[in-house]
This record gives C-alpha cells, structure tokens and sequence, in this order.
C-alpha cells in the first residue's frame, strides 16, 4: 500500500517520504532538511509531516516544507510548542492517515520526553526516529532508563516481520559496541559482516527487522531496567 522513498541527508540522516499506492497522498518522516525532499518531488504534491521528535535534525525541514506545499505537521502533542509549524497534535492510540494506509502512534520517550512513532501494521513499517536504532538506541537525553526500556519493549512487541526504518545510519557503530557486549552471539557476528559489506558498497544499512533487532540489538535483549542502564551507560563513552 505504501511506497517508501529513503532520503539520506547531512551526516548520516535518512528522511522518509512515504505515498500511498492508491491515492498518491505522500507524507515525508522527520525532514531534517528541505531542499533534499524537493528536489526528490519534483512537482509532485507534499501533504503531510510526520515528526517523530523536535530535535533540529527532524524537524529542520518543517516551514519551509509547508511553505512550499501546504502540508500539515503531525507531531506528539505533548511537544507541541518544540514542533515548527504544528497542526495536528496526537498521543498514544491515535490513528494518522496516508491516504488509504493506517499509521498506529505509539507514545516512545526515553530519547526525548516526547517521542513518537509510527507504525503501519499493513505495510509492517515502524518509523521510529531515534527511540530505536539498527543495533541500538537513542541516547537519554531528557527521559529515564526506565522510560526508555519501557519503549523498547513496547517496540518488540511488534511483529517480528516489521521493518524498523530508524533516522541514522549508525548500524557499524552500534554493531561494533554489541560485539563487546554479546561477543559469542552468532547472529550478531553474521550480522556484522553484512554491514561491514553494505556500508564497503556504500549502501544502507536501514531498515532492518524487528526480527534482526530481537537477534542482534543489546539493548532489546536486556532483560532488566539495571541491565539495560548499564549498558547504554557503556555505549555513552563507547
């Protein structure tokens, strides 16, 4: 249903337009930037911004975009006032249309206090910005812990087959630090090599699988909160 269009822009961040199959109604994932978006629409029709977070690197994009287009900005409603440009605020539960497709929102602070994101359960597509990572998670900059293991959790619970389409391409890194952490994974070290290959082709490494993540990612497998602190506590100073 949906067509997904992966935009790298600045250092290492993707921007997502995603456009339903049967309307054409597009929708464009965290613009940290506009001038990358336009010029991949060319003279096709924005009608909607997705944020997941206020942080500049997702929401750079926001005014100049609905200048430009008219299009109404989605963002947490709990963040509102950090959201450039905000029309529609939404929270837990809600529902966000893209044309025929169904995005569910899901309430994710740890990253920020106000994290978001969306998932299509047709298209098996999380866009996640950056509570999840390929091989990691966001760092805590103004949640708990707890809050984001709590987010995590709620992100595995997912189907296994769902695409994670996270806001950084940060996998070798993130990878390199879970080899430490779970050096006798198999999974892990296969993984590894696939990246290793990818990123050598200048490909991408996003999106991955929640499957994948389940496998590989440190920071879903840890049990606890305590497990889970003392490990993103060592990918701080990584």
């Amino acid at each position: 249903m949906l067509d997904i269009t992966q935009i790298p822009v600045l250092t290492d961040n993707y921007v997502y337009l995603i456009t339903c199959k049967q309307t054409g109604i597009t929708a464009v994932v965290d613009p940290a930037v506009s001038a990358p978006v336009i010029d991949t629409l060319g003279d096709s029709s924005l009608n909607l911004i997705l944020n997941t977070h206020h942080h500049p690197d997702h929401v750079g994009g926001n005014k100049t975009l609905k200048v430009r287009y008219g299009c109404t900005v989605v963002g947490a409603s709990v963040d509102a006032h950090r959201i450039p440009g905000i029309d529609v605020k939404v929270d837990e539960g809600d529902t966000v249309e893209v044309g025929n497709a169904q995005a569910q929102v899901l309430f994710v602070p740890g990253h920020t206090s106000g994290h978001i994101a969306y998932y299509f359960a047709e298209d098996n597509a999380l866009f996640c910005g950056d509570t999840l990572f390929a091989g990691g998670c966001g760092r805590l900059f103004e949640g708990t812990p707890e809050q984001m293991f709590n987010s995590l959790a709620k992100l595995a619970a997912l189907p296994d087959k769902t695409r994670i389409f996270c806001a950084h391409e940060y996998t070798q890194s993130n990878l390199a630090f879970c080899k430490t952490a779970d050096p006798d994974n198999a999974h892990l070290q296969d993984r590894i090599k696939q990246v290793t290959a990818l990123r050598a082709a200048q490909k991408p490494t996003v999106p991955s699988t929640l499957k994948e993540e389940k496998q590989t990612n440190v920071f879903l497998r840890a049990a606890t909160v305590d497990a889970f602190t003392a490990l993103r506590q060592q990918k701080d100073t990584f």
